[in-house]
């Protein structure tokens, strides 16, 4: 199939997909923990980065609703795919910069430096596109460094979620199930001049951080 019929093909899916994620989305009883601080760390003049593993990207369905008066921004790859996710997460709420490390990443990473200082929000997907998996890449730090907005970690825990076999292990929750989004309540905020051993230090700490919290707050349905 030529690129121009695939293109044009999920150009028309844009709109269905959206409200199939709607409608799916009503199924979900979600628990969230930490916005109201967020709101008001915004409120008083702060900025914030929301960050969050790839592999639980559906849980940014709920985020821009969480901030109505605000249009959280987010970066989304410049492939064939990443304008489909573009074109739905638009819908949702999201206001999407195109790029990622592989492609176009300095220009999108500029802009998401602007949108961040302007909008006061954004969010980050720090492992993404295409991984490696758990690891967060140097843009997020150095978007954190450049806007003075406290990276604040969104996570995403699903009670029995399906688990797709890709590079990230993407997890989707099933119909009717419980989900938590959690907001750290203690932003991490970097310094405006770091050497590179200061810069790895701060990624390394976050990057753990994640990893050691999603261990445990994976249980938080267990015995529900």
């Amino acid at each position: 199939m030529k690129k121009e019929t695939i293109h044009a093909l999920l150009k028309k899916l844009v709109l269905p997909a959206y409200w199939f994620v709607c409608l799916y989305g009503k199924t979900m009883r979600v628990r969230t923990e930490g916005v109201s601080e967020c709101q008001d760390l915004i409120a008083r003049g702060g900025k914030v980065i929301l960050a969050s593993w790839h592999q639980r990207f559906y849980g940014g369905f709920y985020i821009p609703r969480m901030f109505p008066l605000l249009k959280p921004f987010i970066m989304i790859s410049l492939s064939r795919d990443g304008d489909f996710v573009a074109d739905v997460v638009r819908k949702i709420g999201w206001k999407p910069v195109r790029g990622s490390s592989s492609r176009g990443g300095k220009e999108a990473l500029r802009q998401m430096i602007d949108a961040v200082n302007e909008n006061r929000i954004g969010g980050h997907i720090v492992d993404g596109p295409q991984g490696p998996p758990r690891i967060i890449k140097p843009g997020l730090i150095t978007l954190a460094q450049k806007t003075g907005a406290g990276i604040v970690t969104a996570y995403v825990v699903y009670d029995r979620p399906w688990v797709f076999n890709s590079w990230d292990r993407f997890m989707v929750p099933r119909p009717f199930s419980r989900m938590l989004i959690r907001f750290t309540l203690s932003p991490v905020y970097v310094p405006e001049e770091m050497d590179e051993g200061q810069f790895e230090e701060y990624r390394k700490t976050i990057e753990n951080k994640m990893i050691r919290d999603y261990e445990e707050l994976d249980r938080t349905f267990e015995g529900e």
